[in-house]
């Protein structure tokens, strides 16, 4: 291989995805981070680094290349792996470009020209519209943004009257997350299947459509759950064959070479239309790795070196589920999160970011225990990803890993997804992208632990503290806390968590300790970071307890949880005032939508606020007047600040 260092223009996940092949490639590697990145995995796994300002800034990606001293560049996945200028400028700077060429790029990177190059092509597509000409019997309409993916830049449109603002606001959106905020629109299919042909070209002449994946599990138009081979494409005779000579007829109309993705809406009859090509690498790429045995990465590396591919790819075999673990709060409108990430374990890996070619976990992290989520860019913590003989094997082994991960810090979608993988309609492949409004959003996002399993947590979580506190005591640390020899009131801790307050009272007699209000529950054993419970049958639990100030996680067998602990007394001032709208984030204040003294009603939006490439709304909670604006555009805020104060009106009275 001649490519001897390569820098990755991206970061978290991917980028240490690309490193591991590096690494056993024996090619030199160069990372890049910006100011909230330094501390980031990516950056210490790195031969060398460079720091950049922007990771949208191709000048600097090129310069940091140069001074690095390295001869191609991988531009990963999002920012600029589809920027057709990027991809000339490396390759006039005489670097590898690890890609297809740009004028393919160039070709695909407009979702409105790439569409009319497959119509001329034979392939089947979704008509255009144009948002200005939009009309009431074309509606729903699907707002996209032209240059953009991972759900940024979309949006539903039900009425005419709501498409003038919802364009606007996927035009900020793209702009932000890709440079480029061009949009267009195209019917809308409320159901559906997103099946994808994953494709592998040589400057030779050889086109692979290398396996399908089906991605219709989504939830805002953001693909969480992936899997390879499709489950529609498994039961319809014949459509496997149409698609890849979709796919191949799609590469070679534009002279594709390298990894690429063509993506395609597919009915129930297997009818199927063009959506889009990604020239780069995809998000989901390990689950084909895992069925077919190939590593993408290195295949990548070798097209662009110049090597010519097998005449066939490798026959797929087994079954691959994959699950994007985002930092969102289901609890609070699946708000993306950000702070520290104090643990991160997902026990049942057997390898990261790559295949061992036995069934089992592979896990592929940006993230590893003491790193901070950001709130500049996309929430993804992790993709966990199970192999395995059967779907539904594959489907129980995720599951299962997820259920036993320790994941400490932000909140995060988890539990849907155990309950997605473990839904009868999952299991079997009844999965199309009406999956969630099907079952329903919240009854899926439940969490794992039922009512009686998170008292049991709450329990733990207080003997687990006692523990704690006595370990830490200056005199008689093995005294039981409060022991006295005549009868004493019990000790009590409350703790808040996903169902509410949880009270647990205490106390240590001659024979033990009593729990008063939990008779059934016997405690076997209590340390500061691990506690056994039992029922009344004997059947034991254990519990592993973890603290960071107020916070208190604890994992279990039946899944996890976080409480917190409510301190006996608040602190004066402290809570804020009646009506306050807070940041549920920090973030950046696109948008701001009445002003002090207008009269607003329930659910009318008053501030936009940017974080994590996407914007969030904040609405009124209820009809009333607005009181106090405290924000204005362009504002930065930190996550609970006072945004507006709204003084509710009842029956026309204040």
């Amino acid at each position: 291989m001649t490519i001897q260092k390569v820098l990755v223009a991206n970061r978290g996940e991917i980028a240490r995805r690309v490193f591991t092949t590096c690494r056993r490639l024996g090619v030199g590697t160069v990372a890049v981070y910006t100011d909230p990145d330094m501390g980031a995995p990516h950056v210490g796994e790195s031969d060398t680094r460079v720091r950049i300002d922007s990771y949208l800034d191709a000048g600097a990606l090129i310069g940091a290349a140069r001074a690095a001293g390295a001869d191609a560049i991988h531009p990963g996945y999002g920012f600029l792996s589809e920027n057709a200028d990027f991809a000339e400028a490396v390759v006039t700077a005489g670097l590898t470009w690890i890609g297809p060429t740009p004028a393919a790029v160039r070709a695909m990177g407009s979702k409105i020209e790439s569409k009319k190059l497959m119509a001329a092509a034979g392939v089947p597509v979704l008509d255009e519209l144009d948002p200005a000409t939009v009309t009431e019997a074309q509606l729903p309409v699907l707002v996209k943004a032209s240059a953009g993916g991972g759900g940024r830049g979309m949006r539903v449109v039900n009425t005419l009257a709501d498409l003038p603002g919802e364009v606007e606001a996927a035009q900020r959106e793209a702009k932000s997350a890709f440079g480029d905020g061009e949009v267009f629109c195209e019917r809308y299919l409320p159901t559906g299947h997103h099946v994808e042909v994953q494709v592998m070209a040589d400057s030779h002449g050889t086109v692979w459509a290398v396996g399908e994946r089906e991605c219709s599990i989504q939830r805002r138009h953001q693909k969480i759950i992936e899997e390879a081979p499709s489950p529609l494409v498994e039961r319809i005779p014949g459509m496997r064959e149409k698609l890849f000579d979709a796919a191949r007829l799609a590469a070679t109309a534009i002279g594709y070479n390298g990894a690429g993705t063509v993506e395609f809406l597919a009915d129930d009859q297997g009818g199927f239309y063009f959506l889009e090509m990604n020239t780069r690498l995809q998000v989901e790429h390990p689950v084909t790795e895992a069925t077919t045995g190939l590593d993408l990465v290195q295949l990548q590396l070798q097209v662009a070196d110049g090597s010519a591919l097998d005449a066939e790819p490798p026959a797929a075999q087994g079954h691959s589920i994959e699950a994007r673990l985002y930092a969102e709060d289901p609890a609070a409108g699946w708000l993306p999160q950000s702070g520290t990430v104090h643990h991160f374990e997902v026990p049942a890996v057997q390898s990261e970011f790559e295949d061992t070619g036995r069934a089992g976990v592979r896990l592929d992290s940006g993230i590893v225990g003491g790193s901070t989520v950001s709130i500049h860019y996309d929430p993804m913590l992790a993709k966990v990803i199970s192999f395995a003989p059967t779907r539904r094997h594959a489907a129980q082994v995720l599951a299962a890993a997820l259920t036993r991960t320790r994941l400490h810090g932000p909140r995060s979608n988890r539990d849907l997804l155990v309950n997605v993988l473990r839904h009868p309609a999952f299991l079997d492949g009844a999965t199309d992208t009406s999956f969630f409004d099907t079952h329903g959003l919240a009854e899926l996002a439940a969490p794992l632990l039922d009512a009686r399993a998170q008292r049991l947590c709450a329990i733990a979580a207080t003997l687990a503290e006692a523990a704690h506190n006595r370990a830490g005591a200056r005199v008689l640390s093995t005294a039981p806390s409060s022991w006295r020899n005549l009868p004493s009131a019990d000790q009590v801790k409350i703790f808040r968590g996903e169902r509410g307050d949880q009270r647990v009272a205490y106390r240590h007699a001659r024979d033990g300790l009593i729990l008063p209000d939990d008779p059934g529950v016997q405690v076997r054993s209590a340390a500061p970071d691990h506690v056994v419970l039992a029922d009344a049958a004997g059947v034991e639990i254990p519990f592993r307890v973890a603290r960071y100030s107020d916070e208190i996680y604890i994992d279990c067998p039946l899944g996890a949880t976080a409480l917190v602990a409510v301190p006996r007394f608040t602190e004066p001032g402290s809570a804020a005032a009646l009506g306050s709208l807070l940041a549920p984030m920090p973030g950046v204040v696109v948008r701001v939508g009445a002003a002090t003294g207008a009269t607003v009603t329930a659910g009318q939006p008053l501030v936009w606020l940017e974080a994590m490439k996407m914007e969030h709304t904040i609405a009124s909670p209820a009809d009333g007047v607005l009181t106090e604006m405290t924000v204005r555009q362009g504002d930065q805020v930190d996550v609970g600040a006072v945004l507006a104060v709204v003084t509710a009106q009842d029956k026309g009275e204040q």
